[in-house]
């Protein structure tokens, strides 16, 4: 008896237990907080600790001052941290099929992502009923949005031609390596943190990111062109470890769902604000060109990509899902 309750108190602690009757949930991200996935976490930290009371105590993380994106899922796992908010492409290795959130072109305005990603959804299905994240000890919680994603780089992108040899930095996504190597770009991973010093250097000429990020880590410094192609989705697959929550008594798990709940809904409200917010910012700085392409030119970028890259990853996200979702582009 003795040996199971000092075992279980051990566990306890890993997990994110403290002293007394409460619970510390600690909370890494790598953007600022003054980005959509920083006020989130804000408002979920928030949220959780008005319900819960002193039965849990929420730490916040961001800007890779505790984990970066080369370990945070690491980090989950292992429950040296209790929750993360990653974006779909770091989930490549463990779990695949979320790919299906970096497929360029999916959505064409942020209004759309709420249906198409829903439980009970094709694609909500893969990111909540998730049997590779499920066998990891990983809870999915919520999708937020951070914004599209725009292109920098040191020359004009107008065509897909432009891009021809130049070095984008990606994240870890075999999805997003096709997509730029069918423009005849050159695809290039590296952490978040790493990517201003890398654009300083020339080691990348380009990356593609929301505003928000680009603004924030002052990427636009050193970038004298944004092409506005909104061809791709940043979403962050908020997620707690199982193990951890699991451990919390019925009450205390059912606030931390409801806070995430309702970070999710301020998100959703908030992220366009934010992501306009910057782009003034970068506009205002008088440092980055920004231009925004006219339908016929974000065509002809969608047409070099879709279906090509879609059906070149269907064999590790779905044929079906990947039939599903090219049915709803005719």
């Amino acid at each position: 008896m003795t040996l199971v309750l000092s075992t279980t108190s051990c566990a306890l602690r890993g997990a994110g237990a403290r002293d007394g009757d409460g619970y510390v949930l600690k909370f890494s991200h790598v953007t600022t907080t003054e980005t959509p996935k920083g006020q989130a976490a804000e408002k979920f930290k928030e949220l959780a600790e008005a319900e819960c009371g002193d039965q849990l105590t929420v730490e916040i993380y961001p800007n890779s001052e505790l984990y970066g994106d080369e370990d945070e899922m690491q980090a989950i796992q292992s429950g040296a941290v209790q929750m993360v908010a990653p974006a779909s492409a770091k989930f490549t290795t463990i779990a695949p099929q979320l790919q299906v959130l970096d497929l360029p072109f999916l959505f064409d305005t942020l209004e759309d992502v709420p249906a198409i990603t829903a439980p009970g959804t094709p694609v909500g299905d893969a990111i909540y009923d998730n049997d590779d994240l499920a066998i990891r000890d990983i809870k999915v919680l919520g999708l937020w949005d951070n914004g599209l994603k725009v292109l920098s780089s040191n020359t004009p992108m107008a065509t897909p031609e432009d891009l021809d040899g130049v070095k984008f930095r990606i994240q870890p996504s075999d999805v997003l390596r096709g997509q730029f190597t069918t423009w005849g770009a050159e695809a290039t991973p590296m952490a978040f943190a790493e990517v201003y010093s890398a654009l300083q250097q020339g080691v990348i000429d380009g990356q593609e990111n929301p505003y928000s990020n680009i603004e924030s880590q002052k990427m636009n410094q050193v970038q004298k062109y944004v092409t506005e192609s909104n061809h791709g989705y940043i979403g962050y697959v908020n997620v707690i470890n199982q193990e951890f929550f699991d451990l919390l008594p019925p009450d205390v798990q059912t606030c931390v769902t409801d806070a995430a709940a309702g970070a999710a809904d301020f998100n959703r409200r908030s992220a366009a604000q934010v992501n306009e917010d910057a782009k003034e910012a970068i506009l205002e700085s008088g440092t980055t060109e920004i231009a925004e392409l006219t339908d016929p030119q974000r065509q002809a970028f969608k047409d070099a990509v879709v279906p090509r890259v879609w059906k070149k990853h269907a064999d590790v996200i779905g044929q079906d899902l990947i039939d599903d979702l090219l049915a709803e582009q005719r």
